[in-house]
């Protein structure tokens, strides 16, 4: 077994950089902050499990998404209606899960049909560590694999959005989905979560997505 910690072994199977070297601090000593300057100060963005998922890199150049742009209101966040404005967003997989820090102290998933946040622990080797227990299901490795050997590379800048969405019992299969850019991707479905959001399971609702 590795003796590695989660965050090298995740490392070591990185694709990437996807941007010019930088030397990146987020004015913190300790915390997840911290180790995502370190991290992104080693390889600056960078993809795994077959693009299933992807860490933003930093800087005007490069593949993929601006990290500091990513997190700006004008990307996609406005659409939300402050349901996303306490995530800072460093990665994201296939379908447009958010990877994010909170309050300078969690990792959480972030849906973003839903809105709805799952906390992972209070570092990035808890995130990686969990990424790692099960790269399928949490890190979408073999269907990133097998819909880009089917349907071809995804463009860094590009994700996945379900034509019916999961929310309304959409499923997994390849043409239930479409290729966006990802900013596209989050602002589609925006609105849909400010509807979603909070309701309880089983509720009927009328979604209004104009």
């Amino acid at each position: 077994m590795s003796t590695d910690s989660a965050l090298e072994q995740l490392l070591g199977r990185a694709r990437g950089p996807m941007g010019p070297a930088i030397d990146l601090g987020f004015g913190v000593e300790t915390g997840p902050l911290a180790e995502l300057g370190r991290l992104l100060s080693r390889m600056n963005g960078f993809f795994l499990f077959d693009a299933g998922v992807q860490v933003f890199r930093v800087g005007e150049e490069g593949l993929g998404h601006d990290l500091l742009h990513w997190n700006s209101g004008a990307a996609w966040k406005d659409t939300y209606g402050g349901l996303a404005d306490a995530q800072f967003c460093f990665g994201q997989d296939i379908f447009g899960v958010q990877f994010a820090v909170v309050g300078g102290e969690k990792v959480v998933c972030f849906d973003p049909e839903t809105a709805e946040v799952t906390e992972l622990g209070d570092s990035l080797e808890s995130w990686a560590a969990w990424l790692l227990d099960d790269p399928d299901v949490h890190g979408a490795a073999s269907f990133a694999y097998a819909f880009q050997r089917e349907h071809g590379a995804l463009d860094p800048a590009e994700r996945l959005v379900p034509l019916r969405y999961f929310v309304g019992g959409g499923g997994y299969e390849f043409d239930n989905f479409a290729v966006k850019d990802a900013v596209t991707a989050m602002r589609i479905r925006g609105p849909l979560a400010q509807q979603v959001h909070g309701v309880p399971d089983g509720t009927t609702i009328r979604l209004d997505l104009h």
